[in-house]
């Protein structure tokens, strides 16, 4: 018995270190987004500075508002809700479902409070239910689908557009030209599974473009 205890004692540091390895590796995946933010696009080079075309405090505070809106949220309302938080150069995009028109205002009233927001665009859906755990899988496949179809495009950098699904309806955000946008909306219409596409864009023209492009050089 004691040998069998030693086996399984001296089996547990490699085991320890292998689990160390994957919660690594997993915190390094999970904050990857953090250390791009941090770097300003650094990690990809001269295509992620250029499709990112916040500046350094927006991207800042758009993680900040995201956070602090769900937390605001959750403590609020709690699993009467379900709401997606989604800020984008401090615009912010709710989804997700609320049992009626008078709770959807709420929340929208609540998330404008929040710090450093400069608008609201309120797309939750008025349900007595919340999404299924099918349906929200379902999501996250065409959100999949719908990004890689962006990397693969060319004229556009797919970093470029943020994607949020929710119950088949795409929300695409983003400082994009007029060209840009047409060309994502046509690439995204074609992907299975997409039920509506709505834009949720902040234009910029082609000359501010060239000009970030030049910066970016």
């Amino acid at each position: 018995m004691s040998n069998l205890f030693h086996g399984w004692r001296s089996m547990g540091r490699p085991v320890a270190s292998l689990a160390s390895l994957l919660i690594g590796a997993s915190l390094f995946v999970s904050l990857s987004g953090c250390v791009e933010l941090l770097v300003g696009g650094a990690v990809v080079g001269g295509a992620m500075t250029v499709s990112d075309r916040r500046t350094l405090g927006a991207q800042t505070e758009d993680t900040a508002i995201a956070i602090k809106g769900e937390n605001r949220i959750s403590s609020l309302f709690g699993d009467r809700v379900h709401v997606n938080v989604t800020s984008f150069n401090r615009k912010v995009l709710l989804t997700g479902e609320v049992v009626d028109a008078a709770m959807k205002a709420k929340v929208g009233q609540e998330i404008e409070q929040v710090q450093n927001v400069e608008s609201v665009v309120n797309e939750l859906q008025i349900s007595p239910f919340s999404s299924s755990f099918t349906s929200r899988s379902n999501d996250v496949l065409v959100s999949g689908k719908i990004k890689a179809k962006l990397v693969d495009t060319p004229d556009i950098y797919a970093n470029t557009f943020k994607v949020v699904v929710e119950s088949g309806n795409v929300y695409m955000m983003g400082r994009v030209t007029k060209r840009e946008a047409d060309i994502a909306i046509a690439v995204t219409r074609d992907v299975s599974g997409v039920q509506k596409i709505v834009k949720v864009f902040e234009y910029i023209d082609e000359s501010e473009l060239t000009k970030l492009k030049e910066k970016k050089d």
